[in-house]
């Protein structure tokens, strides 16, 4: 009977498929009679629903905390007598620990369950984005130490708040810090949902510090305070303002707030894109042929005039950044400061783009493959790239509206519309080569020079036998021969010479033989196409370095030359700087990152 009801089954999809391959002799396997093949799929869809649930409850948790936390730092500013900077401190400790104790949580425990961290994402947190997270991070608590110390100065016109919150900030900088160095390639498999929701906290807890940095200007107040205390005690009157005394180390702690700020906000940014990648890789599974068995490493050959062509750019802007800062720092800025500024971003700008525009038309000619395999931090290495161009395209449109608007033939206002024209072109045609480039398969012709150089140096090395072995070996041959004669000895001498000779001349045979593969596996293999785009990856990683130390140590002349500022008012051009000027800042530094990743993949 069982025979009779096995055979009225109506063979499976994959039964039919094979039909007409087998030949009739052989046994099929219905595949259909099986529990887990009938259930396989409904797991697998309740898997993917379950991800994209625990997904959406800790994008809306995220949400909802970003928004709480704009709503204080917004009522902070419009109305900064019913929320005062002393609220938002409070809101934003009460995230810290909260982040805290989850870190915590995930290092002690979830970390260290079984099978909790099967897979480990090779492209996410490269070794750049984590050295940042650790530079900006000392920065950063750099920052808060001298912050604490100007506050402890000033303590009998300051809060305790202003102590404690930096205290905590430290303490959740250096935790956050060590859980993303040794965790940011994790493929979490238990407590999804927590680890999501763990994981979104903290991002929408640095949202809203990046946001109070941007947003918060109180040192650069209270020294224009300052200012105007010495100017009413110099004309008679009583003030009762908070002074900062006149001592060297209250100077020092102020100075060096104002130098390190911009680095607790681009430390913000980029914990949010390494913990974004993390909350992307929760619950994901990473098959093996994914991984790339012979990863391309960052390599100094082949490459000359973009090293060059870059170190003299870098030089040149160090140049111009030193005198800017002596010039603009003054009472009344020198308007050839300013032209000289905006002159060598005219000049610069073009070639970073010229070469960008030469790169993408190589990738175009190159025929490589496109890398389709499912990568969150490639994605969101493209994301960033658009997202933090906005800064600067933004600005720059707003320049051109303000400029086009007064006196467009003026000598500075002309140089202010050219640059903003080349940084809008500048920053799209860079997205293209670096988006393009990040999406290229890496050149199959330099993993096999790699593994083709390893195996031939381990060939020489086992083929040409060392001096140890050739030694022992005449000594072996010089006891088996009979002493006791002039003549022997004289053979022997000579065949010790002999000897010696054979092994240095082995020696320098190995050598030079390994020098002539080094040399032909790191050039012969390298064609023109490759090369260009090393020199043109290599150009425009120290271009984006100095664009990126410029603004970042206090070059601002898009504030400080006071067109823009005269045009839309101080509140709204303020504004509009302070959004826009991080995100330039930090558009830089990724392009750097990702131009390195073209750079290597080339």
């Amino acid at each position: 009977m069982s025979d009779n009801k096995v055979s009225k089954q109506k063979p499976c999809h994959r039964c039919k498929r094979r039909s007409a391959s087998t030949p009739p002799d052989t046994a099929t396997i219905h595949y259909e009679q099986f529990w887990l093949y009938r259930h396989c799929s409904s797991v697998q869809q309740r898997d993917r629903q379950a991800q994209k649930a625990g997904q959406l409850f800790s994008g809306l948790l995220a949400m909802n905390v970003v928004f709480l936390g704009s709503a204080f730092i917004s009522s902070m500013i419009f109305n900064h007598v019913a929320i005062t900077l002393g609220d938002v401190w409070i809101l934003l400790s009460i995230l810290k620990v909260l982040c805290l104790c989850w870190i915590i949580y995930y290092l002690l425990g979830t970390s260290r369950q079984p099978h909790a961290v099967l897979h480990r994402d090779p492209h996410a947190g490269p070794i750049w984005i984590r050295g940042s997270v650790l530079l900006f991070g000392a920065f950063s608590i750099l920052l808060n130490v001298f912050q604490i110390g100007y506050s402890a100065i000033l303590i009998h016109c300051k809060s305790r708040v202003d102590i404690v919150f930096p205290s905590i900030e430290i303490l959740f900088i250096c935790t956050q810090a060590f859980f993303l160095w040794h965790h940011a390639k994790d493929c979490i498999q238990v407590q999804h949902n927590l680890t999501r929701c763990g994981l979104m906290l903290i991002i929408a807890t640095n949202l809203l510090l990046w946001l109070l940095a941007v947003t918060n200007d109180t040192i650069h107040m209270e020294i224009e305070s300052q200012l105007r205390e010495v100017e009413l005690r110099f004309s008679g009157n009583k003030t009762t303002s908070c002074m900062c005394p006149n001592t060297t180390i209250c100077k020092v702690f102020q100075k060096g707030y104002i130098l390190l700020y911009p680095f607790n906000t681009e430390y913000c940014l980029v914990c949010c894109s390494v913990l974004y990648v993390m909350w992307k890789n929760v619950g994901r599974r990473i098959s093996h042929h994914h991984l790339s068995h012979i990863k391309p490493k960052f390599k100094f050959q082949g490459v000359v005039f973009g090293p060059l062509l870059g170190t003299i750019a870098v030089i040149i802007g160090i140049c111009v950044f030193m005198m800017y800062q002596i010039q603009a720092t003054g009472s009344a800025p020198n308007r050839q400061v300013f032209v000289m500024y905006y002159s060598y971003y005219i000049v610069l700008l073009p070639l970073m783009s010229v070469g960008a525009v030469i790169g993408t038309i190589i990738h175009a000619l190159e025929k490589k493959e496109l890398d389709t395999v499912k990568n969150p931090t490639r994605s969101l290495d493209a994301i960033l790239l658009m997202g933090a161009a906005l800064g600067q395209i933004g600005m720059s449109y707003y320049s051109i509206v303000a400029i086009v608007a007064t006196d467009p033939r003026d000598l500075l206002n002309s140089l202010i519309l050219s640059h903003s024209v080349l940084l809008i072109f500048q920053n799209i045609t860079q997205n293209v080569f670096i988006i393009d480039g990040l999406h290229r398969q890496p050149s199959a012709a330099a993993t096999e020079a790699e593994h083709i150089g390893h195996t031939g140096q381990h060939a020489v090395a086992s083929e040409v036998p060392t001096e140890q072995e050739t030694t022992i070996s005449s000594k072996q041959e010089h006891t088996q021969m009979s002493p006791g004669k002039e003549e022997e000895r004289k053979e022997e001498q000579n065949h010790e010479a002999y000897d010696q000779r054979r092994v240095s001349m082995l020696e320098l045979g190995q050598e030079i033989r390994k020098a002539s593969l080094s040399y032909i596996h790191s050039y012969s293999h390298l064609t023109w196409k490759r090369r260009v785009l090393r020199e043109i990856s290599f150009f425009l990683v120290l271009c984006n370095f100095i664009l990126w130390v410029m603004p970042t140590f206090g070059a601002h002349p898009v504030f400080e030359n006071g067109l823009e500022k005269s045009f839309y008012g101080y509140s709204t051009w303020f504004a509009i700087v302070n959004f826009g000027l991080p995100l330039g800042v930090f558009y830089r530094m990724h392009s750097v990152g990702g131009l390195l990743e073209v750079y290597i993949t080339a």
